[in-house]
């Protein structure tokens, strides 16, 4: 358990800002940060940072919390672990009440997978530099390939002995179970149980997540056995999803943001070249077809993509239809098209970074203007073909999202084409209406099943909506106003948060969430500690960050210009705070006074005239006195 110390020290050196513009590209707005969600795919800004409060908020996904909240929803990593990352980050030392085996022993699955992984790859890198066989075949590999110790280092590159089973029990031997060796795809069982290394003689390439920590391997042959696979990769499992992974990220990201450009390649070598010649923001699709998720990955960072493609023009042309979702996921992409059958790899070490740069400016070329041109080359004469590529062509403009920039393109493409303009601007409204006419016959259709589905009723058990606004909105108060000292007629030098505490004694909360914040804050109290919005912000329960964020989180902010400029006044809820807070008191109250009278009522209307029934009138007629009294104060709060 980390200690309450190395938290504290962490929590005061955390930057919200710089985490979370690691993972997401933002800009300022007014006081706070926007950029786009990294939880759900959007094209118009909805993801907030407020650096003041320390905190984030989703408003398409509803996520929200603190730089520890946002690492645990985006890499899923428990409380502890967020924290460590953290700690590393801004190199703290974490201190532990009890000494930690997680490299032994691990109750978090993810987590051992994740020890696993990291294991695996010191393993294979020592083994790489430290052993006669590792020296001899993997790292004389490398050096060939012209890559240095620095990129070996910082890569993490290794090599697996070529032996049946130097990694398995060496892993066994140390303590690692057996079950997550498999899982990771480090070790293969036999049917008799043992366990076989599943990378021996190839040089490995760790695949590493978006926060730097191992969770994946590549490893490819030396042997020019035809029959052997040339690479051999991690399979998927909890940590490792190929298609939501791009090699090289985790070194690339800060400068894809800086360049606002990605450069993408095909293979792991092209990505470690054009690295080490200092061209960092560039990153590799890790041996699968592009996917729409490795695109928003990118998205978060730049709006643009610059392909690097080798020379092979039968591959080009095969992947010229998947690069359509990168137009329709809103990005602009160029490709580049190396000479003499070179790929990046072979061809910055052939020309050297300048010339290898200078090449790059000189010949990208947009992409749906490369599309046509490849197209119809390969046309030649023939109208049918060429009627064909106009169409393909148009059907790659119907992605853009942005009319002006598909525009810009229809007139490059007509005169490219040698067709009029109209005509494809024709064509390519028939597509975008047909598109329409589809997503609302599948919106209509959803609909049609939504109205089928059965309508849930409501339970008498299950609070109103009603009633968890009320509660919610006394929540809201005691985390923005608590600290703040009464200045009221009859009532002065107290705090807020311990006045409505003690007003709300007698008030039973249904929402959990809500139940859960006002007895936390009730305890702190009577511990003689006032809480602030900042001790739920960075509270262990997500439940109870859920809640605080999302209270204290608004998307807009009034500009200090709004009366100037519009001429209209917008009420100050702090300018009659005895109103604020009593009202919103009393409401509540009288809220619960309510349901207490429908539910005698309820029962007088069960009871029939039997013995209860003077009873129950009695206390319904006291009830009613208690719900007038608590009208009147209303009243007279509201209007002074």
């Amino acid at each position: 358990m980390i200690t309450k110390t190395t938290i504290d020290r962490i929590m005061e050196a955390i930057d919200i800002v710089e985490v979370i513009g690691e993972f997401v590209q933002l800009k300022k707005r007014g006081a706070n940060y926007v950029g786009l969600s990294p939880f759900s795919n959007e094209r118009t800004p909805s993801f907030t940072v407020s650096p003041a409060k320390g905190i984030f908020k989703d408003f398409s996904s509803g996520k929200g919390g603190s730089a520890v909240t946002f690492l645990m929803e985006l890499e899923k990593f428990t409380y502890p672990e967020a924290l460590k990352w953290l700690a590393n980050k801004y190199g703290i030392e974490v201190e532990e009440t009890v000494e930690s085996h997680e490299n032994k022993e691990e109750e978090n699955h993810r987590e051992s997978l994740m020890i696993v992984s990291a294991y695996a790859a010191k393993f294979f890198h020592e083994s790489l530099l430290n052993t006669e066989e590792g020296q001899n075949i993997g790292l004389s590999y490398f050096k060939e390939r012209g890559f240095n110790n620095e990129t070996i280092k910082k890569f993490e590159l290794g090599y697996s002995p070529d032996q049946w089973e130097a990694f398995s029990a060496q892993a066994v031997k140390e303590g690692y179970q057996e079950e997550f060796l498999v899982e990771s795809g480090l070790s293969v069982k036999r049917d008799n149980g043992t366990l076989y290394d599943r990378y021996r003689g190839r040089v490995m390439f760790p695949i590493h997540g978006f926060t730097g920590r191992v969770i994946a391997f590549g490893g490819r042959t030396l042997k020019t056995d035809k029959n052997v696979p040339k690479y051999v990769n991690s399979p998927e499992s909890e940590i490792y999803h190929k298609s939501n992974v791009l090699y090289g990220l985790y070194f690339a990201k800060k400068a894809i943001r800086d360049e606002d450009n990605c450069y993408l390649v095909e293979g792991y070598a092209d990505v470690l070249s054009v690295h080490q010649a200092g061209i960092e923001n560039v990153v590799a699709s890790s041996g699968t077809s592009l996917t729409v998720e490795q695109i928003r990955l990118i998205s978060r960072f730049t709006k643009n993509i610059t392909i690097l493609y080798d020379g092979d023009a039968a591959g080009i042309k095969a992947s010229l239809r998947g690069l359509d979702m990168i137009l329709e996921e809103g990005l602009n992409v160029k490709v580049v098209l190396f000479p003499d059958g070179h790929d990046p790899d072979s061809y910055v070490r052939s020309v050297g970074t300048n010339a290898f740069k200078n090449y790059i400016d000189q010949n990208r070329k947009d992409f749906i203007l490369y599309k046509t041109d490849i197209l119809l080359k390969e046309a030649g004469t023939d109208p049918i073909k060429r009627a064909e590529v106009i169409r393909e062509v148009v059907e790659s403009i119907a992605k853009i999202p942005d009319s002006i920039k598909a525009s810009v393109f229809i007139k490059d493409c007509s005169h490219l084409l040698q067709i009029d303009e109209r005509a494809l601007l024709s064509e390519l409204n028939k597509m975008r209406l047909a598109k329409s006419k589809k997503d609302a016959q599948q919106g209509a259709k959803q609909a049609e099943l939504a109205e089928q589905l059965p309508v849930e009723e409501i339970s008498p058990e299950k609070p109103a909506k009603e009633d968890h606004t009320q509660e919610k909105e006394i929540i809201r108060l005691l985390l923005l106003y608590g600290s703040k000292m009464i200045d009221w007629d009859g009532i002065a030098n107290t705090y807020i948060g311990p006045f409505m505490v003690a007003e709300l004694g007698d008030v039973e909360f249904e929402h959990d969430s809500s139940k859960k914040i006002v007895e936390l804050y009730s305890k702190e109290v009577e511990n003689g500690v006032l809480p602030d919005e900042q001790f739920f912000i960075h509270y262990p329960d997500k439940e109870v960050v859920d809640l605080a964020v999302t209270l204290i989180a608004t998307k807009y902010t009034l500009s200090e210009n709004w009366y100037e400029m519009h001429k209209i006044l917008v009420p100050d809820e702090q300018v009659n705070m005895k109103a604020t807070i009593l009202g919103a008191i009393f409401h509540l109250k009288k809220h619960k006074v309510g349901k207490i009278l429908d539910g005698l009522r309820t029962e007088l209307q069960k009871a029939e005239g039997d013995e209860n029934t003077e009873i129950l009138l009695t206390q319904y007629m006291q009830m009613k006195k208690v719900e007038k009294s608590i009208s009147d104060y209303l009243g007279s709060v509201i209007i002074k």
